[in-house]
């Protein structure tokens, strides 16, 4: 059976290489491609990303259709308009075992999503009923769940055509922003057991990048472990996200942010890396800009050493821990213990408005720069957890929490000589 995209992650690991990768889309099936070709290209182990636009991902199809009819620029590559033919001319001579493409969407409702993806012969796609559910609108959690059952029937019928189909959790990156790296964790190991339990066989957990380093390596071990105590039988590597909020406005800042990010993934052994460039906080970056991120992030990670495993159970591992455990044992059924967790409270993002989130939690980024709990709501962490309380975080202090990273890294333009000694190429022209 042909392994595809987890094959060629593990085969980098192995000769010691981190997997870089772009958040890359273009409607144009030529800027597709020639975005494609130049990551191809790159002086970096690199793999390709189709991710698609915001119409697509709201399964308005419609106006996707409008847009490329009039010539107007779509903000990704909108898979189900252009059909599955011309997905397979835009990847033939791109794609290869050496080169293998994955697409990426965010969609609470993603089976049109999926049956183009499939009718295109990729077999790698990533999101989650959670993860692409509360952050992003109001779909109702069960609708999404009842979508990405189907999705991850479909995805793992590829098997009986001889590929091995892989899916990304991206419950590692839930609001992107103040959510406690414990919770990241839990949400991004029960989604790749709900993925397995619907026929996946090979799977990614994710983690973004937070406010604090060390930190992020406590949470990085944690996920390993969990997944190694609980994926018994499956094929997963971890793959890390350039930090997912208010990002740095300077091009130094946005370096040292990216280099952050690639030595986490270095230190902890991840196999994969979601990179950002000095564009975020402006514009859509260019292929040159994504091509500049992902050179930079494979030479900082390639001066980086993997740093041992905490011995003993760490704090972020045992609030994990009862996270997932409280959900498993809600339901034998991962997907209803989903629902029932959110249902008690058992799971409950901060600052996250969608109904189907009681909202009772809240965190703030205490004096050392780490994610806590000011609130915990009906989270099962009372027995590890002294929450700070409700005065932890005023509405002023919210607004300097989202901002945090973002100054953090303008404010310091030697962050990035002081990685390698050297500045990389920056323009923001």
């Amino acid at each position: 059976m042909s392994g595809g995209f987890a094959e060629f992650v593990r085969r980098a690991r192995a000769r010691g290489s981190l997997v870089v990768q772009p958040r890359m889309g273009f409607g144009e099936t030529h800027a597709m491609r020639d975005g494609l070709a130049a990551t191809k290209a790159a002086n970096a182990t690199t793999v390709g990303t189709l991710t698609l636009d915001s119409y697509t991902r709201v399964g308005d199809f419609e106006a996707a259709r409008e847009a490329l009819d009039r010539g107007n620029a779509l903000n990704g590559y909108p898979i189900v308009t252009h059909g599955a033919q011309v997905t397979r001319e835009l990847l033939d001579g791109i794609r290869a075992p050496g080169f293998p493409v994955q697409v990426r969407h965010g969609s609470a409702r993603p089976v049109p999503i999926f049956r183009s993806l499939i009718e295109s012969g990729i077999e790698a796609t990533e999101g989650g009923p959670v993860s692409y559910c509360l952050p992003y609108g109001r779909v109702p959690l069960a609708e999404s769940v009842s979508n990405w059952v189907r999705c991850s029937q479909l995805l793992a019928g590829l098997r009986d055509e001889g590929l091995e189909p892989h899916l990304e959790t991206f419950g590692g990156c839930m609001m992107g922003q103040l959510c406690p790296p414990s919770q990241l964790v839990a949400i991004s190991v029960l989604e790749a057991l709900f993925f397995c339990r619907y026929g996946v066989r090979s799977v990614s957990v994710s983690y973004a990048q937070q406010t604090d380093p060390a930190q992020d390596v406590e949470a990085v071990f944690a996920l390993r472990r969990l997944c190694s105590e609980l994926l018994s039988g499956i094929s997963w590597h971890v793959v890390i996200y350039t930090y997912m909020g208010v990002y740095p406005k300077t091009a130094h800042g946005a370096y040292a942010l990216l280099a952050g990010a690639a030595e986490l993934a270095a230190w902890t052994g991840s196999e994969r890396l979601i990179v950002k460039t000095i564009a975020e906080a402006h514009r859509i970056p260019t292929v040159a800009e994504n091509v500049t991120a992902l050179e930079y992030a494979g030479v900082v990670s390639a001066a980086s050493n993997r740093l041992p495993a905490p011995d003993g159970d760490t704090q972020t591992y045992l609030e994990a821990r009862a996270l997932i455990e409280a959900v498993l044992n809600l339901d034998a059924n991962v997907g209803r213990g989903l629902l029932r967790a959110f249902r008690h409270g058992y799971l409950d993002i901060p600052y996250c408005l969608h109904p189907d989130n009681q909202g009772r939690t809240r965190s703030y980024i205490d004096e050392s720069g780490r994610l806590a709990w000011a609130e915990i709501g009906n989270l099962p962490i009372g027995h590890l957890v002294e929450p700070a309380g409700a005065g932890a975080l005023t509405s002023t202090g919210l607004l300097a929490a989202l901002s945090h990273v973002q100054r953090k890294f303008d404010g310091d333009p030697g962050a990035v000589r002081g990685r390698l000694g050297v500045q990389p190429h920056i323009s923001l022209s």
